[in-house]
């Protein structure tokens, strides 16, 4: 199985910092914030990883390089000065990550989630990790029944920015930009859509108070 990790975006919301720095390589604790991800990734036994690129691109690619200093392989989808969104992002790289269902992760995020069987031995076409409404989204993004169905219905909770995906989801999608929001609406209404509910520490990283709430965390946990 591969993995995507989704990095083009600019984060705005995290000038001056993300002027020089891409958001993908901000320092939280003793890693960068997508190494974090990487090590999970590795953890649980992917070794290749797709990346997408745009904003500060270089500077991203050559941080990681090929990843074999991680003893991963990566690759690069690179979005030149067009960020095509989570959506089209993802459709722009499926030549690199095959016909299999892969992974996908924002690689704005920070959380603890382990990447157990409930994800990684989901037969839907899509199984999203979702998490409690966060007090910039109390709308939340879908609803999760009991035995982990995902509607537009019912109380919703938020899209954590992890899940796992089978590109056949993309078979209608004609490129350019585009919300993952998209994909994932069209396949709720077929009843194509798993989940799961993880309730531990999880932070998406959009704006300066976001980050430096999680570098006082993990510096208090060190």
């Amino acid at each position: 199985m591969k993995a995507m990790l989704l990095a083009a975006g600019r984060g705005s919301r995290l000038r001056p910092l993300t002027d020089t720095v891409p958001k993908a390589l901000l320092s939280v604790g003793s890693h960068r914030l997508i190494e974090y991800h990487l090590l999970a990734l590795k953890a649980i036994g992917i070794h290749d990883i797709v990346i997408n690129v745009c904003h500060h691109a270089e500077k991203i690619m050559d941080y990681l390089g090929d990843g074999s200093g991680y003893h991963l392989r990566i690759q690069y989808s690179h979005e030149s000065d067009n960020i095509l969104g989570t959506g089209g992002g993802i459709y722009r790289a499926l030549p690199l990550l095959g016909e299999e269902p892969f992974l996908v992760v924002s690689a704005d995020i920070w959380s603890q989630f382990i990447w157990g069987a409930s994800i990684l031995e989901a037969n839907s076409e899509a199984h999203l990790v979702f998490v409690d409404n966060p007090s910039f989204h109390p709308e939340g993004d879908y609803g999760l029944s009991e035995d982990g169905r995902v509607s537009l219905l019912g109380h919703k909770l938020t899209y954590a920015g992890m899940a796992k995906l089978h590109p056949r989801l993309f078979a209608d999608a004609r490129g350019g930009i585009f919300s993952l929001s998209q994909i994932f609406h069209a396949a709720i209404q077929k009843n194509k859509v798993s989940g799961e509910h993880y309730q531990g520490c999880w932070f998406n990283i959009g704006t300066l108070e976001e980050l430096n709430r999680l570098r006082r965390m993990l510096q208090v946990g060190d």
